[in-house]
């Protein structure tokens, strides 16, 4: 499979695409060339072939790798990590406190992620390898990484996707790597000039709280960039927080409307695609463009997440 990533994104940071789920500019691995060089996210195994030939046309192998850094443990995020770990005698993967005992053993992360993609699984995900403990390094909320004379990394506790998330702040960019905190980008309508970012809300810690609440940290730090875990990176932070703030009550509340009729996630799914699709036509887009075979899988998971957070809200009530 071609791609002409690697992508330069200015300020020292490249953008391999890893082909996840075998399509193109689905989830990322960035490249950080500092004088320790930093990668962040690895995808899912299957990417792995992907990070390397992506290295190699930046010069680089990966002997050279001193961090991989995963914003969270979802195995579209760092299932990938304990396999290309094997090809960097010189890295330690960096993760989450929740996260590290499951990069060390990921049997419930293969559950989960199973539950989910059932027979599809072993085509995107396998295999799983762990990371030994002694090649994992975890950051707190607040801790720093240093990994060049002038650049020192600072880890932020950011859930809402996910317990076990961090975001990675970057200083020489002013830029924040947001995994799944911030949403989901979409690419493939940026040459029709829109940008569309959604909620990234899947199984099985999504908290619409806490999202908002990681947002209002980003806010604070007043970024010139973020750049997602789906797929690359922005300039119009402003509009990242507004729409992921404006369509996450529209998520929630499609949710209790289904949930209120004893319907499922399979109900939710078609509501929430009409959302979008209605919005998507309203600004010129065509419900044939090939934004929507990513849309419709997106929104599939989303709202399994949004399903298992209102059954466990109302088992709290």
């Amino acid at each position: 499979m071609q791609s002409t990533y690697p992508l330069h994104l200015g300020h020292r940071i490249h953008l391999i695409d890893g082909f996840d789920l075998g399509e193109p500019q689905r989830t990322g691995t960035y490249v950080i060339e500092e004088e320790e060089l930093t990668l962040i996210e690895t995808g899912p195994s299957p990417s792995v072939p992907h990070i390397r030939a992506g290295l190699a046309k930046l010069g680089y192998s990966p002997d050279q790798v001193k961090y991989i850094i995963v914003t969270h443990i979802h195995l579209d995020h760092a299932g990938g990590a304990g396999l290309f770990l094997q090809e960097c005698p010189n890295a330690k993967v960096v993760v989450h406190p929740k996260g590290a005992r499951h990069l060390v053993n990921p049997s419930r992360l293969i559950a989960g992620a199973r539950a989910v993609y059932h027979e599809q699984f072993d085509l995107f995900f396998d295999p799983i390898v762990p990371v030994p403990e002694d090649r994992i390094l975890i950051k707190a909320d607040k801790e720093t990484l240093t990994i060049g004379p002038t650049c020192t990394l600072e880890f932020l506790d950011s859930p809402g996707h996910a317990k076990h998330h961090f975001s990675i702040y970057d200083p020489i960019s002013n830029g924040m790597f947001t995994g799944d905190t911030a949403g989901v980008y979409y690419p493939q309508l940026r040459k029709d000039g829109i940008h569309l970012v959604l909620p990234s809300t899947s199984p099985n810690q999504f908290d619409p709280d806490e999202m908002l609440h990681s947002i209002a940290r980003y806010r604070e730090r007043n970024l010139d960039r973020i750049y997602f875990g789906h797929f690359g990176g922005t300039e119009k932070v402003e509009d990242v927080y507004r729409q992921v703030t404006e369509w996450l009550p529209v998520f929630v509340s499609e949710g209790e409307t289904v949930m209120a009729r004893g319907q499922g996630y399979k109900e939710l799914t078609l509501r929430l695609l009409n959302r979008v699709t209605d919005y998507l036509l309203s600004v010129g887009i065509s419900d044939q463009h090939e934004v929507f075979g990513v849309l419709k899988l997106d929104l599939q998971v989303c709202s399994m997440g949004i399903v298992d957070y209102l059954e466990n809200r109302a088992q709290k009530a």
